[in-house]
């Protein structure tokens, strides 16, 4: 099968979406003749002209409320974000409007919407273009969330997003755009709310999100060496979660570490260790629940610096050693009668 790149993938996806739904457009910041900040749309302009591919200004409030609006009239409208930082502008019409008005109408509106947004650090571009926010988004009910991490997924996903009915803010990590996999040709869908084991083992559990999964699949593969089996399973879509599946994975090894590149405190790992937490699984594990995540710290700027206020490979092979190797508290907890 032939191999794309994660944004070659995202472009198919969106070239395919609007040549088969004319209902379909695009808008966004410099994502005509420039392709968008990464290149995401580059070459939709020409092919399907100005009015399909809407550069908009600089505002993203202003973006995301026309799409909200042109949504409920029956368009697909799929937004891009230059950086998922600036979708703090757009709050207010994602969570007070996109979010609520299927329920506040009772049904008689929907909203189609697709914000797509880079996200995460590794460019060196600072403070206020490296956040990982996805959390804010995975907490606010009548959103779906999704962060795909490899190619496949990422178109799977996309097209999975434009033919849901429902407002979907897909967070693309921008480490994940050069990556290689292989990728179909033609639409396919990936199931919104259904995780993929990347990786089975039989030792330990990692969950990872984003570009974790690949710094987690990279720390898996160097253990193997020594012997030691890791799953790794990447939830793909933060909400819908497919709990089924991250627990079935817990039951079968008894221990995990969950791994995200944002800050750790209120993240999507918390909201994972309370699922592992609340469910009988818990019972069965031999240690407790472990995550890693990113430094409180706004990223910075400087690479060297910004390289250790996230997880790097190392760290997530170091914990995993550390958890299976020098951790002396290993035991069954009882459940209460």
């Amino acid at each position: 099968m032939r191999r794309l790149t994660y944004l070659e993938a995202v472009n198919e996806a969106l070239d395919e979406a609007l040549g088969q739904d004319k209902r379909v457009f695009l808008m966004g910041e410099d994502i005509g003749i420039y392709g968008g900040g990464f290149g995401a749309t580059k070459g939709l302009e020409e092919k399907y002209g100005a009015e399909r591919v809407r550069s908009t200004p600089i505002s993203e409030s202003a973006i995301v409320g026309l799409a909200v609006g042109a949504s409920m009239t029956g368009m697909k409208p799929v937004v891009e974000l230059q950086f998922s930082d600036f979708i703090t502008i757009a709050m207010d019409q994602l969570v007070n409007q996109a979010a609520k008005i299927h329920y506040m109408s009772n049904g008689q509106f929907q909203v189609p919407l697709v914000v797509r947004t880079p996200g995460g650090s590794g460019t060196g571009a600072g403070a206020q273009h490296s956040q990982s926010l996805e959390n804010w988004l995975a907490h606010i009910p009548g959103l779906k969330v999704i962060q795909p991490a490899t190619a496949y997924d990422a178109k799977g996903l996309l097209h999975a997003a434009i033919s849901d009915n429902n407002p979907v803010v897909i967070y693309e990590h921008k480490l994940c755009y050069p990556l290689e996999a292989e990728v179909p040709e033609g639409r396919y869908t990936v199931p919104i709310g259904q995780a993929d084991i990347k990786r089975s083992g039989e030792d330990i559990t990692v969950v990872a999100t984003g570009i974790m999964v690949i710094r987690a699949l990279e720390a898996a593969e160097k253990l193997a060496n020594q012997g030691v089996s890791v799953e790794v399973v990447d939830p793909r879509t933060l909400f819908p979660l497919d709990k089924k599946s991250i627990l079935q994975s817990v039951k079968k090894t008894k221990r995990v570490l969950l791994v995200t590149e944002a800050v750790l405190r209120s993240s999507f790992a918390s909201e994972l260790s309370a699922v592992i937490a609340e469910s009988d699984v818990f019972y069965e594990l031999k240690q407790p629940i472990e995550r890693l995540g990113g430094k409180e710290v706004p990223i910075p700027c400087a690479k060297n610096l910004e390289s250790l206020a996230v997880p790097k490979v190392q760290e997530i092979e170091a914990k995993i050693s550390h958890m299976l190797f020098k951790n002396d508290k290993e035991q069954t907890i009882e459940k209460p009668r």
